[in-house]
């Protein structure tokens, strides 16, 4: 019954989003974010995943086929793009500097903090897996990177590149996660919604993994 409760909390929140979203204008998302669009969506890729976003009703979509079936977006994914779309400043741009996710300002006493739980549970996740871990980074268009035993380049949106660096785990430490953005991330999303995001991430990679 919990379980039941709190997806319903997370669907009307994303609901709620859907309606905030038509609140905004369209032409200056297409034109901030270069989004191609029609009569009734706007259409993006996040992760390699192709997204549509109705702008009649606000909800967002995803397909690995064309669209000729497509899946409801999930919590995570849906107010990421939601964010990004409607909130980002209107100057974002990367400044072409990377950074530990965890360096981010206002990030210091939150869930991405250095040593939080979140880095954690994913490495051991990872750990062991690593030939899994880079095809699934490969089959999201990665660009592999040096310095770790798996580094890839992704892009979590077209104009918003992150890096995913992975060691596993030995005698000494155990397995360690990395996550670098740019130094203007916050520009593009708030705080919170960085959590959405690479929660998001997470469970691309591990989905991807799991196909085998």
């Amino acid at each position: 019954m919990t379980v039941k409760a709190e997806t319903s909390n997370y669907e009307k929140m994303k609901n709620d989003m859907a309606k905030v979203f038509l609140k905004y204008d369209r032409e200056t998302m297409i034109k901030k974010f270069d989004l191609s669009y029609d009569e009734i969506f706007l259409y993006l890729v996040c992760l390699n995943r192709n997204y549509r976003i109705s702008c009649q009703t606000g909800q967002v979509s995803w397909s690995e086929d064309g669209f000729r079936t497509e899946e409801s977006a999930g919590y995570n994914e849906a107010m990421t793009i939601y964010d990004v779309l409607c909130s980002s400043k209107e100057d974002c741009r990367l400044l072409g500097e990377w950074v530990n996710v965890n360096s981010l300002p206002a990030v210091l006493g939150g869930n991405l903090k250095k040593g939080g739980d979140f880095f954690q549970h994913a490495a051991d996740y990872f750990d062991g897996k690593t030939k899994e871990l880079a095809r699934a980074c490969e089959a999201f268009g990665g660009k592999k990177l040096e310095r770790g035993d798996v580094a890839y380049e992704l892009a979590l949106f077209p104009f918003l590149p992150v890096i995913v660096r992975f060691w596993e785990s030995d005698e000494e430490f155990p397995a360690s996660l990395q996550i670098l953005t740019d130094k203007n991330m916050l520009d593009y999303m708030h705080y919170e919604t960085v959590m959405f995001a690479l929660s998001h991430l997470m469970s691309r990679l591990k989905e991807e993994m799991d196909r085998g």
